[in-house]
């Protein structure tokens, strides 16, 4: 992933923030055994500690290609939105000078992987995923041996990703004059469509720390 010096993180906590405000969904990308095509796998995750937990049915390809690769990526992505050539011109330029980008904020995260497989140790880590995405806890005890869940934990297999090395990007036109960042903002919140006001929410977040873009 490419970050320009206005894209990257301002600091660890922005990015630990921004995971933490429900962005909890991303994709495993895991070398092909071979050398074949990378392996991609969508999935919800949980942070544990310095590490990730997921878990995927047994049948899932990723497994060979972990067993054969166990270094992977794992890739969130989200605030993201198109931004129209003319909305960034440059000021004093004709508007159909302005060139598109898209704006987005991603987190990759490079793992050493290690599968789960012990019944009680998977047991755990859905305990452990139960809390994050149900913490209301309205839902049978999650212990092996015991239905309902007892019975299906031959039928997944648990991953615990070790965190060796974080990337992030926030890619909202930092770089750009100060007015011309809040009048795109303006138009994505008038725009409205798919995810374009949480992108709006980025760029006057980034905007309230960064000010003038500074080399």
């Amino acid at each position: 992933m490419f970050i320009q010096p206005w894209d990257a993180a301002l600091d660890d906590a922005e990015w630990q923030a921004w995971i933490a405000d429900g962005h909890d969904f991303g994709v495993l990308g895991v070398n092909g055994p071979s050398g074949g095509a990378p392996v991609v796998v969508p999935t919800h995750f949980t942070v544990e500690g310095t590490g990730l937990l997921i878990h995927l049915a047994r049948p899932n390809p990723v497994w060979k290609a972990i067993e054969a690769a166990p270094d992977v990526t794992f890739t969130v992505i989200g605030d993201y939105a198109f931004v129209p050539g003319p909305w960034r011109a440059a000021p004093g330029t004709p508007a159909t000078d302005g060139v598109p980008t898209s704006y987005y904020a991603a987190v990759q995260f490079t793992c050493r992987a290690t599968i789960v497989d012990d019944p009680e140790a998977k047991a755990e880590l859905l305990r452990r995923q139960m809390a994050h995405f149900q913490p209301e806890g309205d839902h049978a005890p999650v212990e092996a041996g015991r239905p309902p869940y007892g019975r299906m934990l031959s039928g997944i297999r648990g991953l615990r990703l070790d965190v060796t090395e974080v990337r992030a990007k926030f890619k909202y036109d930092d770089h750009k004059p100060v007015g011309q960042r809040a009048d795109t903002a303006r138009r994505l919140t008038e725009r409205g469509t798919g995810p374009d006001a949480d992108a709006a929410a980025q760029q006057l977040r980034r905007l309230d720390r960064v000010g003038p873009w500074k080399a």
